[in-house]
């Protein structure tokens, strides 16, 4: 079996979780940070009305970087037209056009819709990756990586819990 490091990186997770070892969501170690200051972007709310908005798994993941578990998010196996969008904010991020199966247990993308979202960069867990963020709320959405399919060889490894899906009527 010839593993990449992505998959040989989401066994780990779904074997963890298999056996009851990894938590429902993992945060970044130290005080959790939103992805930039909430009044940088057009939609924003205090943390209490974020709390009261979101369950607690989305309020882990949009708005203290969390990570949920591989496999756990049923927009995964999601595979109608239509569009992904931000839970927090209902921002349209993706189109269902550009999803595909990257193996990991995250739904996964290979270009998000224009304006849709911003990158910072993650220096948690001691390696450097490019994180994404709702270009509207600032809602953290997940990653972006370089090992993605053609045509933009990108892969948008989202948290399915970070966001939504519309059904294309």
């Amino acid at each position: 079996m010839n593993l990449t490091r992505r998959h040989f990186l989401g066994l780990g997770g779904a074997a963890a979780a298999a056996v009851g070892i990894a938590p429902l969501l993992v945060t970044r170690s130290g005080p959790a940070q939103a992805a930039a200051p909430a009044a940088s972007f057009p939609y924003t709310l205090t943390d209490a009305q974020w709390q009261e908005r979101l369950t607690r798994e989305q309020y882990q993941v949009l708005r203290r970087d969390g990570t949920e578990r591989p496999y756990s998010s049923s927009l995964n196996d999601e595979h109608r037209n239509g569009t992904f969008a931000c839970a927090g904010c209902e921002h349209p991020l993706f189109s269902s056009s550009t999803k595909f199966d990257s193996g990991t247990g995250w739904p996964s993308f290979w270009q998000p819709l224009p304006s849709a979202v911003g990158e910072t960069r993650d220096r948690s867990f001691g390696m450097t990756r490019t994180a994404v963020h709702c270009a509207n709320c600032g809602g953290h959405l997940g990653h972006v990586f370089d090992d993605g399919p053609r045509p933009t060889g990108l892969r948008y490894c989202m948290n399915g819990v970070a966001m939504t899906f519309a059904p294309q009527a």
